[in-house]
């Protein structure tokens, strides 16, 4: 397994600036930045951890744009 270092971490967001691609950093889990990326019809989350571990999660549209009547279906779906 490969070291991820700040290094790393910079080099990820000079590719980025460098695409013109839009993203975020945050610290959502203990021991990691993560690096959240959006991009037309996909969103990816990028987490380098202080361990040396580079995980990449991608998630796809499944495309098309639904009317307002998606939103209370959504809000049924994931609501407590």
């Amino acid at each position: 397994m490969s070291s991820a270092t700040i290094s790393d971490l910079l080099n990820l967001l000079s590719r980025l600036k460098a695409a013109h691609i839009y993203y975020q950093i945050s610290d959502p889990t203990q021991g990691a930045i993560m690096v959240e990326v959006s991009v037309p019809g996909e969103r990816w989350e990028i987490e380098l951890h202080e361990d040396g571990h580079i995980g990449v999660e991608t998630f796809v549209t499944s495309g098309g744009v639904r009317g307002p009547e998606a939103l209370q279906g959504l809000f049924e779906r994931f609501s407590d």
